[in-house]
């Protein structure tokens, strides 16, 4: 008996659509101009760098911020930002 996939087909097929739209407005610009990292549509964050430790941890671990929904460091879409979730009260605030 096969399992249908529904949902995880759509979100297979929204993924890819996404890495396709980056991928195609990084490749529209001169070489010398592409930074492989930016915003799809104005909205959506996408970063293709190789990541460093350093956005690692900014990413999943933010105490200067207390917002919770960050850019990923690779890839396209956000993550969570551990550090307001386990410390509300003493995340900084700088999104005011």
């Amino acid at each position: 008996m096969k399992r249908k996939k529904g949902g995880a087909g759509i979100w297979r097929i929204v993924v890819i659509v996404l890495v396709t739209l980056a991928v195609r407005d990084q490749l529209r610009l001169p070489p010398e101009e592409r930074t492989w990292h930016g915003r799809i549509g104005g909205r959506i964050p996408y970063d293709f760098r190789m990541p460093t430790i350093e956005r690692m941890r900014a990413a999943f671990w933010d105490k200067d911020t207390s917002q919770i929904l960050v850019p990923q460091p690779f890839g396209v879409g956000w993550t969570i930002n551990l550090y307001p979730l386990l410390h509300p009260g003493l995340a900084r605030n700088s999104d005011d």
